[in-house]
Formats: structure tokens, sequence, C-alpha cells
């Protein structure tokens, strides 16, 4: 089965808690999102990941922001808080633009980094196309925030490509508010969903 692991979002600025939009206790699930990174690296399990990648003037970005649609500024290209934190390094990442051609995955053994300008990684055109030329069968999703990036991953993976295999890592995403997020963990193992933890996944 051709399994990948997927990591949403763990840039500084929302797991730091100086950080310009921070979840609040992202940092104590960076044990685990560090264990989850070593293991795939460890055992040549692809991570694709999605990184907010934004400028003042993107869509999402508001001075008063509601909290839904639009949120502060944070991420900023090239920032300090866009970085990815240690826990979650990449190995050898072929970045991947919402804006530019998809490039050439042939040969490319490394991880993936889609770059979105929206809440929404499937607004970055070429998240399907090369969950497809991967023949992606198995996804093991973890990161942040799991109410708002996380949720529009996971139901856009169950959206766009029902057929795969989907596990959530319990302890290893972090909600903005807490109880919806119980509440999406809940609905989306009624619906299917594999919720799991770091320890069953590691094992």
């Amino acid at each position: 089965m051709n399994a990948v692991f997927w990591d949403v979002d763990t840039q500084a600025d929302f797991m730091q808690p100086k950080g310009k939009l921070y979840v609040p206790g992202a940092e104590t699930i960076a044990p685990n999102l560090a264990q989850l990174t070593d293991y795939a690296h460890a055992r040549g399990i692809r991570i694709i990941a999605s990184a907010d990648d934004h400028s003042e003037d993107h869509e999402e970005i508001s001075a008063t922001p509601d909290f839904t649609r639009t949120f502060p500024p944070h991420c900023l290209r090239g920032s300090a808080g866009q970085r990815r934190i240690p826990e979650t390094a990449l190995r050898d990442p072929l970045v991947i633009e919402p804006d530019g051609p998809l490039p050439n995955l042939a040969g490319h053994s490394g991880d993936i980094l889609f770059h979105k300008h929206h809440f929404d990684v499937f607004t970055n055109p070429h998240v399907s196309p090369v969950i497809e030329a991967l023949g992606v069968e198995d996804v093991t999703l973890y990161g942040v925030a799991l109410d708002v990036c996380n949720r529009y991953a996971v139901e856009g993976l169950r959206r766009h490509h029902p057929k795969i295999t989907l596990r959530v890592v319990a302890d290893a995403v972090q909600a903005l508010d807490p109880a919806k997020g119980a509440q999406l963990l809940d609905a989306w193992g009624r619906q299917g969903v594999i919720v799991t933890s770091t320890a069953n996944v590691v094992q």
C-alpha cells in the first residue's frame, strides 16, 4: 500500500506561544510530531506537508478578523513565523506553489511541500494531481489547527479521494477551539476516518 504522512502547517506562527496565530497548547504536541517525522524518514515514508505562505493582501488576512474566514497576519512569506518547527523538518522537499506550474515529480524521492494562500490546502490546484500521480492509498494526518486547516485537509481528502484510507493522529493535532476539535474527531470517527495515536502509528 502506498502510504504517506500528511503534516498540516506545523509552522512557528501556529506552534510557538509567541507566534502570530498561536494555537493554544500546540507546543505540547511537538514531541509527538518529532516521533512521527523521525519514524517516517527512518522508514522511507514520504511526508506531504502544507504551509501557509501569505502576503498582506491575501483574502484570508484581515486587520479585523472573524477567526472563521479571516485571520490576523501570520506566516508572512519569508518571516521567521512561516518556518517549520525543527521537530517537523522536511527531507529534500519539493515545494509546489499554488500559482505556478506543477514541477516534474519523476525522480524526486524526498518530501513534498504544498504552499497555500488560504487555509484550505485544496486551493492549491496541484494537490489532487500530485496525490493521483503518486498513487496515494493511505494517509496519516497530523498538525494544526485541527478545526481550521486540518479540517479542510481531512474533508477535502474525503471528498476528492474517498478511496484513500485516512487516519488522524489525535495526540498530534491541536485545535483553536478544543470543544470543536473534539466534535470533529468524534464525527470523523463515525464517518470512517481512523482516529489513532502516535504510539499506535509508530509501533
